[in-house]
C-alpha cells in the first residue's frame, strides 16, 4: 500500500534534496510539502523558538495527519524543541530532519564536526546530537562551524558559491571523525566535500528516508 507523506519545511532550498532523495530511495511513497518560509525568517530575527512559534509547529502537523498522512519528515534542523512537542503523543512516525543522520555520526566516532549554513541550527542540533549520544551510551566532542554568507547565496540564486563556501569550511576543519552537513538544503554539496575530506560526510535527507521508510514498513 502506498504511504502518503507529509514534508514542513521551513527553507525553500529543502525542497529539492529531499524530493531526491526519496526518488532515489522510496520512490512509491506519495509526498505532499507544505511550505511555511516565514518561519526561518521569524526564528533568526527572534534570536530565540518563541511559544508563538511551537504552536504553528503543532498546527501544521494536526493540519498534516487530517490530510491522511501516514507519516511526517520536517526538513529545517533550527527547530528541534518544537517538533518535541508537535509530535507529543502521536502515534505515527514523525521525525526531526536530523536525527537518524545523528545516529550514524554517532556510530562513526566521537569527534563530530556539524557544519550549518543557517546559524540558529547549529545551537538546537547540537544539543540534539548530544543528547542522541547519551541515548547510546557514548560521548562526543561536537565542534560546530557556521557557514557564514553559503545561505544568502542560495537563497539569493547563486547555488555555486553556496557550495564553495561549505567545501571550504568543510577543508578548514581540523581533528574529527566524521562531518555532518546539518541541513536538508546542504545535502547536493556532499559529493564536493567528500573530494576534500578524508573522513566520512554525512547528510540529512537520505538518512531520514531510510528511517521513515523501516519505521512504516515494518
Amino acid at each position: 500500500m502506498t504511504k502518503r507523506i507529509t514534508l514542513i519545511h521551513a527553507l525553500a532550498g529543502s525542497v529539492e534534496p529531499i524530493r531526491a532523495a526519496f526518488e532515489e530511495r522510496w520512490p512509491e511513497a506519495r509526498l505532499c510539502n507544505l511550505m511555511d518560509d516565514s518561519l526561518s525568517v521569524d526564528r533568526a530575527n527572534d534570536g530565540e523558538l518563541t511559544g508563538a512559534m511551537v504552536e504553528r509547529f503543532v498546527r501544521l502537523t494536526q493540519y498534516a495527519v487530517d490530510t491522511g498522512s501516514d507519516g511526517i519528515l520536517f526538513t529545517c534542523s533550527a527547530f528541534h524543541a518544537a517538533i518535541d512537542v508537535a509530535r507529543d503523543g502521536r502515534d505515527m512516525p514523525i521525525l526531526k530532519p536530523d536525527e537518524a543522520m545523528m545516529e550514524a555520526a554517532v556510530n562513526l566516532g566521537s569527534r563530530i564536526a556539524l557544519l550549518a549554513t543557517f546559524e540558529p541550527t547549529l545551537g538546537t542540533a547540537s544539543a540534539e546530537l548530544k543528547s542522541v549520544a547519551d541515548q547510546l551510551g557514548k560521548t562526543v566532542d561536537v565542534k560546530t562551524v557556521h557557514v557564514d554568507g553559503a545561505l544568502k547565496a542560495l537563497q539569493s540564486g547563486d547555488p555555486e558559491s553556496h557550495e564553495k563556501l561549505i567545501v571550504e569550511a568543510a577543508r578548514s576543519v581540523e581533528d574529527v571523525d566524521v562531518i555532518a552537513l546539518a541541513q536538508f538544503t546542504m545535502a547536493p554539496t556532499a559529493s564536493s566535500v567528500e573530494a576534500v575530506v578524508t573522513v566520512p560526510v554525512l547528510t540529512t535527507p537520505g538518512a531520514a528516508v531510510d528511517k521513515l521508510r523501516r519505521s512504516l514498513e515494518a
